[in-house]
Order: structure tokens, then C-alpha cells, then sequence
């Protein structure tokens, strides 16, 4: 795997930013993609958490959101909005996650939740939840002309990457998710974020 196939871009992949994209919504980000298809595609941004508390604006989500339970920055779109992101609670039978009132599967266990949902309705069924202020999106045929360019690299979720708790492993986690990649790969996590000093 190269980790700029425009090919791999499917929900539920991670796109890495190549130390040559240097767009300051986007430098230094990992963005977990929700939605790939012929109009474009959505993601949010995961390693920019912000310093407003989840509690202050959604106080309905304060006692289920994950830690750090604040807003974090999804994205220069619809910065007013909000995103939420769960993993359900496991195991789950083939199908059982689309009954889950206000859930829309992603991938497997991972996807959006609706935040009109009655907390009640769905606090059980929630293994972990983060909450993004807007999120980033591409036009049509976009995102995969900045893959061929070789501004992202396409890699493969994990769920600790999407819920980090600990700050210094979010500032990390673009070096973290590409050490873990095959091959050549891997040896992007070594490079400096300032390709000047590459």
C-alpha cells in the first residue's frame, strides 16, 4: 500500500496530511472520512480538540461524551454545526446497528449519531462518542486529485484513533497512524512536518 490511491477512499478511512499540504485548515491532520461517493466526500478533522466543553452547549451529551469532552474542530465547513461520532457498544449481530435510533452506520460499529436523539434512547447502546464543530468536505472528484498530487496519504481507521484521549498522542497521531502502515509507508512518520527541513 502506497497510501495515495485514490482508490482507497472509502468511509471509514484516514487521510493523513503529507507534510507538502500546507492549507492551515489541514496541516497536520488526520481526518477520519464518513462519507466517499460520485458528489464527493465528508470527513472530520480528529487530532484538533477545542477548548470549549461539550457540557456548555449540549448539556443533554455531557455525561456520555468521551474524554476530552470537548468540541472538537471536525472543519472549516459549517464551524456552527455539530458532528457526532460513536462506536457502539459490542458485540453486535449482522444489521443490529442500523436499529439503533439516530445512528448511521459508517463502518461496523463506527458511525454518525444524531444529536435530536434522546439521549436515553441510545446512552446504553454507546461505547464512546466525540462531538466536531463542522467538518471538511471536497467536491466532486476533489479529494482524489489531492490524493494523486500527494497531498494526503489513505490509510485505515482504528477506533483509538478517532477517541485519543490524551493530548500529546492527538498532536502525535499523524506520526502514530503512519509508523503503524506497511512498508514505505512508515517511513513518512520519520520525516519533519516542515518538509523544508526534510
Amino acid at each position: 500500500m502506497t497510501g495515495a490511491d485514490p482508490d482507497d477512499l472509502a468511509a471509514g478511512m484516514l487521510l493523513v496530511a503529507a507534510p507538502t499540504l500546507l492549507d492551515g485548515n489541514f496541516s497536520g491532520t488526520v481526518v477520519l472520512l464518513l462519507d466517499v461517493n460520485a458528489d464527493g466526500a465528508l470527513g472530520v478533522v480528529l487530532n484538533r480538540p477545542g477548548t470549549l466543553p461539550v457540557g456548555h452547549v449540549l448539556e443533554a451529551w455531557r455525561e456520555v461524551v468521551s474524554e476530552p469532552a470537548v468540541l472538537f474542530e471536525g472543519g472549516p465547513v459549517e464551524q456552527q454545526g455539530a458532528l457526532a461520532v460513536t462506536l457502539l457498544r459490542g458485540p453486535w449481530s449482522a444489521g443490529e446497528e442500523s436499529a439503533q435510533p439516530g445512528f448511521r452506520e459508517v463502518v461496523g460499529r463506527l458511525g454518525l449519531l444524531d444529536l435530536d436523539t434522546p439521549v436515553e434512547l441510545v446512552a446504553g447502546a454507546i461505547g464512546r462518542l466525540r462531538v466536531f464543530a463542522g467538518y471538511a468536505g471536497w467536491g466532486r472528484g476533489q479529494l482524489q486529485r489531492e490524493v494523486t498530487e500527494g497531498s494526503w496519504y489513505v490509510v485505515p481507521a482504528l477506533a483509538e484513533d478517532v477517541f485519543l484521549a490524551d493530548e500529546d498522542h492527538l498532536v502525535d497521531l499523524p506520526r502514530r497512524v503512519l509508523a503503524r502502515q506497511p512498508g514505505d509507508l512508515a517511513q513518512h512518520s520519520t520525516r519533519p512536518l516542515d518538509p523544508e527541513l526534510n
